[in-house]
């Protein structure tokens, strides 16, 4: 099996549908984006890295109102390309309620499943200083 440019359209895809989930509260659809074993690696945050999407909706419903009211990703970046397996490189923006925002890079491993792409892997590097200090 080869990787396609359908396979990079749903990569694509599914990277931004994370985004629409996580701002509309749907938490408990987070299958549709991760596996069900997928390493969530905020360790940058000073946090444990979150395993299953089970703990990533158990983490977003206890972070409540502190969650941004928007998560945007751009410049997707596809890297290391085989037939099953994808890394990805994106830009996160995140929004919060009181207009604050900040940047993250989203390091992603991207497999194929029997129902389509998912995210195996995820580290997020926050962006705290300029020009890659």
């Amino acid at each position: 099996m080869t990787f396609t440019i359908e396979d990079r359209f749903a990569v694509h895809e599914v990277i931004a549908m994370h985004g629409h989930l996580c701002d509309s509260g749907e938490l408990d659809r987070l299958d549709q984006v991760f596996t069900d074993d997928v390493v969530y690696d905020i360790s940058d945050f000073g946090q444990e890295p979150l395993h299953g999407v089970a703990a990533m909706a158990e983490a977003g419903r206890a972070l409540g109102d502190l969650n941004p009211v928007g998560h945007h990703v751009t410049n997707v970046v596809l890297t290391d390309i085989a037939a099953d397996r994808v890394r990805a490189r994106s830009k996160g923006i995140g929004v919060m309620a009181d207009g604050s925002s900040g940047s993250v890079v989203y390091e992603d491993t991207v497999v194929r499943l029997p129902q389509g792409w998912r995210i195996a892997h995820r580290r997020i590097v926050a962006r705290r200083k300029p020009l890659g200090k």
